[in-house]
């Protein structure tokens, strides 16, 4: 069975939710007879996603709402918590899942890195904050599902703001947990979602045909509701060609960087690569 917190009637808020894993989420917490709001920064998409929504939703449109909004700004995301609360009365399952990946370079512009920190990072920030006490005034069981990266994790050479982006809201979701689990009275908990290679618009650079190594949303949100249900705080999701044990030994190696005093991204290092093989085939 889902968690409580999914539960007929409840309320599900998920941001980034017109397309992709967030809209995948949607359509499935509907199916459980759930009250949706999705949240987006494009109007038109959300439109789209919402008659979708509608037509998966047990009673259409009633069960559904959607709100343009840029989480990098703390006011839309206090207004979108407002909305929720006086259209459906509060928020069950907060789902900060908004995410960008344009690229980045180290030295590249300051606009870039500002905008992918302000809907990476900020998002989950502002979204937690705002709704958590709300959330936590309900007195019911609930969830926040935060949208990490195991680029947050092992923070590969190539993309560094969206790396310092996902490494934040790993940080920030332990420290999120860490702080409910230790309020009188909260019974709502923190979960850091960490997707595996999925096939949406953000990863299909170009491709129109899922490629065989991805996981498509669907599998992937059946996997985050599983792996809720069993109480996993990570959720570490696989795919089809990365399974767990690869990214735990990966997970590890990142850590014994700072253990065993190796170069910063030691697994890049070429004096490291036999090392990082061995290491890898040892498990």
């Amino acid at each position: 069975m889902p968690h409580p917190a999914m539960s007929p009637n409840n309320v599900a808020v998920i941001t980034g939710g017109a397309s992709g894993i967030g809209l995948a989420a949607a359509m499935r917490f509907a199916s459980l007879g759930m009250n949706v709001c999705i949240a987006d920064h494009d109007a038109s998409r959300l439109r789209e996603a919402g008659r979708q929504l509608s037509g998966a939703a047990q009673a259409g449109a009633a069960n559904v709402m959607i709100k343009a909004v840029d989480v990098s700004r703390a006011e839309d995301v206090t207004e979108l918590e407002h909305a929720v609360r006086e259209r459906f009365g509060g928020t069950d399952v907060l789902m900060n899942n908004a995410g960008i990946q344009p690229g980045s370079e180290m030295f590249g512009p300051l606009q870039n890195w500002q905008r992918i920190l302000g809907v990476n990072l900020w998002g989950v920030i502002h979204g937690s904050q705002v709704f958590a006490p709300e959330m936590i005034k309900r007195g019911r069981p609930g969830l926040i599902i935060n949208t990490g990266s195991k680029q947050g994790i092992t923070t590969p050479p190539g993309d560094p703001a969206y790396n310092v982006s996902k490494a934040g809201v790993k940080a920030f979701t332990e420290a999120l947990q860490h702080e409910l689990r230790n309020t009188a009275g909260a019974k709502i908990s923190a979960h850091l979602f960490i997707p595996g290679f999925v096939f949406t618009g953000l990863t299909a650079k170009g491709r129109t045909k899922k490629p065989d190594a991805a996981w498509t949303p669907e599998q992937t949100v059946d996997f985050m509701i599983e792996r809720v249900e069993a109480g996993d705080f990570y959720i570490l999701c696989p795919d089809n060609d990365v399974p767990r044990k690869l990214d735990e030994r990966r997970i590890l190696w990142a850590a014994g960087d700072i253990v065993e005093n190796r170069p910063a991204l030691s697994r890049w290092h070429p004096d490291f690569a036999k090392a990082f093989e061995a290491f890898v085939k040892e498990a």
